[in-house]
């Protein structure tokens, strides 16, 4: 094959891959600018809740940098990979179906193509917890920047897995 054909390939698939797993909408909380910008919009800090695809009951709040500027108004910018997560129950807890250890089950865009905020759940069944964990990555580097939350789920409703 040749190198470009490969490429596009390559991208295609991993946005593919991102699309499939971006099932979970984002809902828009508050936002507060950070850096006024003379052109475009200003920078800011975004807020918005997740709703737990397969755990009714367990919503998480994520916050976020969001870049301003003609960049960011053409959706061209980068946005840092900072953000911070705060799951809770808002609900009583149920399982639709048997959890893997490790799932993603957000992830948005933060650049036109390479870079996506990522946020998995993983299940500590020894302590009936679900743990939530937020980072940044990129196709070639990713950040070690990351936010970890969890929430106990009560013991009389035991964590299926699979």
């Amino acid at each position: 094959m040749n190198r470009p054909f490969t490429t596009i390939l390559f991208t295609t698939s991993v946005l593919a891959a991102g699309l499939a797993a971006g099932g979970v909408q984002a809902e828009p909380l508050a936002e507060v600018s950070t850096v006024w910008k003379l052109i475009g919009p200003n920078h800011k800090i975004v807020v918005e809740a997740y709703d737990d695809p397969l755990v009714e009951g367990i919503t998480c709040y994520v916050s976020r940098a969001k870049t301003g500027g003609l960049s960011g108004a053409f959706g061209l910018a980068e946005d840092v990979a900072e953000a911070s997560i705060a799951c809770r129950q808002v609900g009583p807890v149920r399982i639709t179906k048997p959890l893997p250890a490790k799932q993603e089950v957000f992830s948005e865009r933060q650049s036109i193509l390479f870079k996506r905020l990522q946020v998995v759940r993983m299940v500590d069944p020894k302590r009936n917890v679900l743990v939530y964990l937020t980072y940044s990555d990129k196709i070639i580097e990713g950040s070690p920047q990351n936010s970890v939350t969890a929430v106990a789920v009560d013991r009389g409703t035991p964590i299926p897995m699979r």
